[in-house]
């Protein structure tokens, strides 16, 4: 007795279905069901970018720091050190982050011109305070002369404290530190050269103090 090898398939209102033609509907089917969830999120993240900037982070405060002669309104973490702000914020990415607990000097800034360590300092305390990072002191067109004296007198060798090294020695310039390079050596003593560049540094800072 012969069987019919389509006896079994499924039918439908239009006839019989063959295997081929149904494992290609549920091929179809399933191709639209996962590429529908990926337009989705695709038109959700082209307006993901419009709707983020009109909505204030949850967590945050507005505030305004003036840093290098430009106001920056931004969005903060009332727990975050002006470091980090400068970097990840404003990135302006000339002031290095070091030890993180003000004990090398990488970060050092001028906060109305007197220097400090940006990595103890909150950035929701420096709203009405003119803030100085390298990027503001001069740039390869236009370097400052303690720039100038650092290059000339070969005083860095990985770079990674310079930014902190020259920001320091210009507000020290300004001090009432005495003359000779033990004076030099100890108002610089806090900002570390892991390089060994301190005969350099001095000899750098002192050429500046000289054409002041």
């Amino acid at each position: 007795m012969a069987i019919d090898e389509h006896e079994n398939e499924p039918k439908t209102s239009l006839g019989r279905l063959t295997r081929r033609s149904f494992l290609s509907h549920v091929g179809a089917a399933t191709a639209a069901t996962a590429i529908a969830p990926l337009a989705s999120s695709s038109a959700s993240a082209e307006a993901a970018p419009t709707e983020a900037a009109s909505t204030k982070i949850p967590g945050t405060v507005p505030i305004t720091l003036r840093v290098n002669g430009q106001s920056h309104a931004v969005q903060v973490d009332p727990r975050a050190t002006l470091l980090d702000t400068l970097r990840e914020t404003l990135h302006l990415t000339g002031t290095k982050k070091g030890c993180d607990h003000g004990q090398c000097g990488a970060c050092t800034v001028h906060v109305n011109e007197r220097r400090i360590n940006s990595c103890l300092a909150l950035a929701v305390m420096q709203q009405n305070a003119e803030i100085t990072t390298i990027e503001g002191i001069g740039g390869p067109e236009n370097l400052h002369p303690m720039q100038d004296a650092f290059v000339e007198h070969d005083g860095f060798q990985c770079g990674y404290c310079t930014s902190g090294q020259i920001m320091s020695a210009v507000a020290m310039v300004k001090e009432p530190w005495g003359k000779t390079d033990a004076d030099v050596r100890e108002a610089m003593s806090g900002n570390i050269c892991r390089c060994g560049a301190y005969p350099n540094i001095v000899a750098a800072v002192q050429a500046v103090r000289r054409m002041s």
